[in-house]
């Protein structure tokens, strides 16, 4: 609080409304677009993340739906126009390495050509950091330990020993969430694995590819050339159905090599190379392909978004899009209100658009990736259907939310 004199003489105060201050966990994708809509909003963030500098690279990533709106409403939809990959051709090939169908990938993919935006992953990051960096307080190199509520606040006890409190902690911190495990307990109870694990990393363009993606299947494995552009670089993907977790080898990069060297041990086309490749790469990601299904996303004064919160899933297409969705429905919905009816509210309000779009793939039987050979051949004359197909107007799914206008709230 502040005096002033007035113009009569007579001392005043002033009240300056105290900005509440929150934490986030989680520099990724949701992390930033949640720091940039609390900020707008008066809050006074920072944000924590375990990586000592801002992550690029990354396999490209899909913007859709009403999350177009939310970066457009960032101002960072221009720059992402500009990074857009444009990928023109979806190739399919069987065990012998023969054509199957070339198709638009917006026919398999349920984008809208010349609307949605496929973007790296590290260029996305990238604009979200820039747009935040200068109102937000970044801590690299550093996570949540601990976990404390009080009636007034979070206490935070942080890996490299500070001691914090914030009015709220906000979980951005992925489908492996560290603030979801503190907060709620192990992952196994809201994961919901969909019998599939992959790799992903990046070799050299030996072929020559050039804003496509060349897939090769047999039943229960793909293998998969993704080239962004026309560099010297194309990503690498190995998926294979895996009946349960593999959980002795998440924590295991040698192990993770070894296990997926030995299922596609006897595998034909490229493969060979890729393995190879993956032996000595350095950026090699290794997960189970999972959703995060919970009945609430928030405890107290923490909350989770994006895929903390609600992982979709890969098979989806719309983890990037529910994490941008998310982090403005939520800090949207904390304008004005204490946590408790801001939390409500963001639940009551996001719920249905991540659960539409959760729904769009069933357990074990992605339908890119069958695991036999009867539904691999369905798949195939499926495929060479949509190759004469135009492509739609898109999955309702991905637009089945109206975003909210927050700033007449403000």
């Amino acid at each position: 609080m502040s005096q002033r004199t007035s113009h009569t003489g007579l001392s005043r105060d002033i009240r300056t409304p105290v900005r509440r201050k929150v934490l986030i966990s989680g520099g990724g994708i949701g992390g930033p677009a949640l720091a940039f809509w609390l900020n707008r909003h008066g809050f006074a963030v920072t944000l924590v993340e375990k990586a000592s500098a801002l992550r690029d690279g990354g396999y490209p990533v899909d913007v859709r739906g009403p999350a177009l709106e939310v970066v457009r409403r960032m101002g960072i939809l221009p720059r992402l126009r500009d990074a857009h990959v444009d990928l023109r051709r979806l190739t399919f090939l069987d065990g012998d390495g023969r054509e199957v169908a070339t198709v638009d990938p917006h026919t398999v993919t349920g984008g809208v050509a010349g609307r949605d935006l496929e973007v790296p992953r590290g260029d996305l990051t990238e604009a979200l950091y820039t747009a935040v960096r200068d109102d937000v307080e970044f801590l690299f190199d550093d996570s949540i330990d601990t976990l404390d509520q009080t009636g007034h606040g979070v206490d935070v006890t942080f890996r490299g020993g500070a001691r914090r409190t914030f009015d709220m902690v906000f979980g951005a911190d992925g489908l492996h969430s560290r603030t979801r495990e503190l907060l709620f307990g192990p992952e196994e109870r809201f994961q919901r694995y969909l019998g599939y694990c992959f790799a992903v990393f990046t070799l050299r363009n030996t072929l020559g590819l050039s804003h496509e993606v060349v897939m090769w299947n047999v039943p229960g494995k793909a293998a998969a050339l993704y080239a962004v552009g026309d560099g010297d670089e194309v990503h690498a993907f190995l998926n294979f159905a895996h009946p349960e977790p593999p959980l002795d080898v998440f924590r295991n990069p040698q192990a993770q090599r070894d296990l997926v060297a030995g299922v596609f041990a006897d595998a034909g086309w490229e493969v060979p190379g890729m393995l190879a490749a993956m032996r000595d790469a350095d950026d090699v990601f290794f997960d189970g392909v999972s959703q995060i299904r919970m009945p609430r996303w928030s405890s107290g004064r923490v909350a989770l978004v994006g895929d903390a919160a609600y992982a979709p899933s890969f098979l989806t297409g719309q983890g990037t899009s529910l994490a941008l969705v998310g982090a403005y429905m939520l800090a949207g919905s904390l304008a004005g209100r204490d946590h408790a009816a801001g939390f409500a509210a963001y639940e009551q309000h996001t719920r249905e658009f991540v659960t539409v779009n959760q729904e769009q793939v069933g357990e074990g039987e992605a339908a890119l990736f069958p695991t036999t050979a009867r539904a691999l051949e369905q798949r195939n004359d499926m495929l060479r259907t949509l190759g004469a197909t135009p492509p739609g107007e898109g999955l309702p799914a991905h637009s089945a939310l109206t975003l909210p206008d927050f700033t007449s709230l403000t």
